[in-house]
């Protein structure tokens, strides 16, 4: 599961993006991976492993809220069900 966002584009400067990606690992688990940073420069990349889906699902959606209520908007979505993407 995968979702990319960014901020609108500024005259002054490169928009912004964050990406939020889930994947299960080989035993079982579930890794959230959180990347951001300004379009074209360095970007900052955060892991977190969650035991169960659930769990791991939970903090994917509260970050992808997090960051619609700071501005960005959802460019590209990938494995998300309709129902619980905003």
């Amino acid at each position: 599961m995968r979702i990319y966002m960014q901020t609108r584009p500024d005259e002054s400067e490169a928009p912004r993006f964050y990406q939020l990606s889930l994947q299960q690992d080989l035993l079982g688990g579930w890794t959230l991976y959180r990347e951001w940073g300004q379009q074209g420069a360095r970007s900052s990349l955060k892991r977190e492993v969650y035991l169960d889906h659930d769990s791991a699902l939970a903090a994917f959606e509260k970050a992808r809220d997090s960051q619609v209520k700071r501005g960005f908007r959802v460019v590209f979505s990938q494995g998300m069900d309709n129902s619980r993407a905003h």
